[in-house]
């Protein structure tokens, strides 16, 4: 009930607006999001790779409605691939395509992704496509697999959410394709009919889902930080004797930072998404609802004032 109800507030102005005036200020907003400038950003993807860790940044924004806003996010995309290069810092990008224009038209935001994909290619890095709520689900895996065959899964990848009925479907037509798959849960409220609504199921899919990715020619990108969940994956490549250049775990920037070292300390590949901007508190709405622990934290740093 409490997740179902952060979910539904996540779009509330006067939460969102809330949040955005007192998150920085009393730094609860910093256990989940890097900052709001990019050179924030900077240092914590490289106090990561400083423990061997990856990272995957975004620059939080999402429904834009207005061309020119899309174009500029575009543009900081592009930059934020360049400083990577320069910098010198082990880091990818996540994009959402709602940020790019896509609730404009599809041509809007097709017309903004190209020359992201152009900049990674010319970098030699790669972008991630996020996912974000049902109503985008077709649009995304449409717009993914129209880009894959032109610039590659070494610079393209695209979110498969295991909350999803669809999402079977979506693995078993993608991972043959030899494509990037990052397999989550998913943290968009969403109805019965589209999602399934106990977290067992959920699991199960998750689980179902991993099995077929791991089986196929694609990468799997294992973002979880479910212990149940990372230990039924690490005894599935081990049985199936799968290299480390087919799989890697992700976790949240500032979630379970301890276990995020422990997986990273016995071998594995650990890529943390690093979120940053002013833009970010929907995105930490539903961070607070993935877990009530997350929601105690917040209301402790609020009380300190």
């Amino acid at each position: 009930m409490l997740r179902n109800l952060m979910l539904r507030t996540a779009d509330s102005p006067a939460l969102v607006g809330f949040l955005s005036r007192q998150g920085m200020k009393t730094g609860f907003a910093r256990r989940f999001v890097a900052g709001e400038d990019l050179e924030e950003a900077i240092e914590a993807i490289r106090a990561l790779n400083s423990e061997g860790m990856l990272a995957s940044l975004d620059h939080l924004g999402e429904g834009v409605t207005r061309q020119e806003e899309a174009a500029r996010a575009a543009r900081e995309y592009v930059r934020l691939l360049e400083v990577i290069r320069e910098t010198g810092i082990d880091s990818n990008i996540s994009i959402k395509l709602t940020q790019l224009g896509l609730d404009i038209s599809r041509e809007v935001c097709v017309g903004n992704l190209r020359p992201i994909l152009q900049a990674a290619r010319d970098t030699d890095n790669f972008v991630r496509i996020d996912m974000e709520g049902s109503t985008y689900t077709a649009a995304t895996v449409e717009i993914f697999r129209q880009h894959l065959e032109a610039f590659g899964p070494e610079h393209v990848g695209i979110v498969i959410q295991s909350y999803l009925h669809r999402s079977e479907e979506d693995v078993r037509q993608l991972s043959g394709l030899g494509c990037n798959i990052r397999l989550c849960k998913g943290a968009y409220k969403e109805p019965p009919e589209v999602a399934f609504p106990d977290k067992s199921d959920v699991d199960d899919n998750f689980l179902r889902l991993l099995d077929l990715i791991l089986e196929s020619p694609s990468f799997a990108a294992i973002a979880t930080h479910d212990d149940q969940m990372i230990d039924y994956a690490m005894e599935a490549i081990r049985k199936r004797s799968i290299g480390q250049d087919k799989y890697e775990f992700q976790m949240l920037y500032g979630t379970r930072r301890e276990y995020q070292r422990e997986i990273n300390g016995k071998g594995y590949r650990m890529r943390v998404y690093v979120p940053f901007g002013t833009q970010w508190a929907p995105y930490f709405i539903r961070r607070l609802a993935e877990r009530p622990a997350n929601v105690l934290f917040v209301l402790k740093n609020l009380l300190k004032r």
